[in-house]
């Protein structure tokens, strides 16, 4: 069998190129990162798209199966909620734009309403439940000591990945081998794709770890995430974005610890000016330059300087550029 859109966090199972069988189980045999077909039961928005395993962003039509994965979403303005708030009837909802299924529970009144589906059946090789974790990354022998320039957010759409690229691009046009990854979050592809597109390689993110989202046990995601990681150690320097808030329950926190003594330099991009100083206080040190919504304008640039110790860029400017780029020298070095 074949569904009509595979999702991209199906994209390390290669499940658009094969054939599997798809076969009913009751909610108490689930678990997190299993694929699941679905069908759409009431056609979304206009603005609604969905991932494919290439990133394209497609629409999905009334009656269309898809194959996504079970996942937990606990987004701060988008969904809430996750495949362990499914009930006997059925029913989910496509939670990101990436494929990650569950039952919303709770969803920001500014946002679209998530696509409504049905579930069918797992999908299923040998008889057994195919799982993300089955299609993650292995661990490699290798030391971590690449130096990371960490992006983090004091919310979702904070401006994390378009801050992200811009770093990006920058180091690449001063000659650096620029390793990307997403480390944190809900899955989709397109933030990694836009760091590829700014130069990054290599790309990775948590869906390469075998995970849907990080809202996983701690013990869980850092044995997945160090994966990635190693990957990473082939680049000169490593951008590294922890979706979210690092308060929140995507494992931000546990990205911090990891990363900790590889960190040259750190972007937070804030939601607003106040966020700032809440992430200062809570883990006890500044950033090296805030960017991300609360710079849009000169006003919000100001207020972050005043109430912050530390500088602030408009990095959608151009006029940004060149103190962003002085920064990243002073912390990174020249490259070699």
């Amino acid at each position: 069998m074949s569904a009509d859109v595979h999702a991209s966090v199906t994209r390390i199972a290669d499940l658009a190129g094969s054939d599997y069988a798809v076969d009913p189980r009751p909610t108490d045999e689930w678990a997190t990162g299993e694929y699941v077909l679905a069908r759409v039961t009431r056609r979304p928005g206009p603005d609604v798209r969905v991932e494919t395993p290439t990133g394209r962003r497609v629409e999905l039509m009334e009656g269309e199966t898809l194959v996504g994965a079970l996942g937990t979403r606990r987004a701060t303005r988008g969904f809430v909620g996750g495949w362990r708030d499914a009930g006997e009837d059925g029913r989910l909802h496509v939670m990101t734009g990436g494929g990650v299924l569950g039952r919303v529970t709770s969803a920001s009144p500014f946002g679209p309403a998530p696509v409504e589906i049905e579930y069918e059946g797992h999908v299923v090789r040998d008889g057994d439940a195919v799982r993300m974790s089955e299609h993650g990354l292995a661990a490699a022998d290798v030391a971590h000591d690449t130096p990371v320039v960490l992006v983090l957010g004091t919310s979702m759409s904070a401006g994390k990945t378009m801050s992200g690229r811009v770093i990006t691009r920058v180091l690449v046009e001063n000659g650096y081998d620029v390793g990307a990854c997403k480390l944190t979050g809900a899955g989709t592809y397109g933030d990694v794709l836009s760091m590829e597109v700014a130069g990054a390689e290599p790309i990775y993110d948590f869906v390469d770890a075998g995970l849907p989202t990080t809202v996983v046990p701690e013990p869980t995601f850092r044995e997945a995430i160090g994966p990635v990681l190693d990957r990473m150690q082939s680049a000169d320097v490593i951008v590294a974005e922890v979706g979210a808030s690092p308060l929140e329950p995507y494992n931000g926190a546990a990205v911090v610890d990891m990363l900790d003594s590889e960190v040259a330099f750190t972007a937070l991009c804030a939601s607003d000016p106040y966020a700032v100083v809440g992430i200062e206080s809570a883990f006890g040190c500044s950033p090296d330059v805030v960017a991300g919504i609360a710079t849009n304008t000169t006003a919000g640039v100001d207020l972050v300087e005043e109430l912050a110790d530390c500088s602030a860029l408009n990095l959608q400017s151009e006029s940004a550029k060149e103190p962003l780029e002085a920064m990243l020298l002073d912390a990174l070095g020249p490259s070699v």
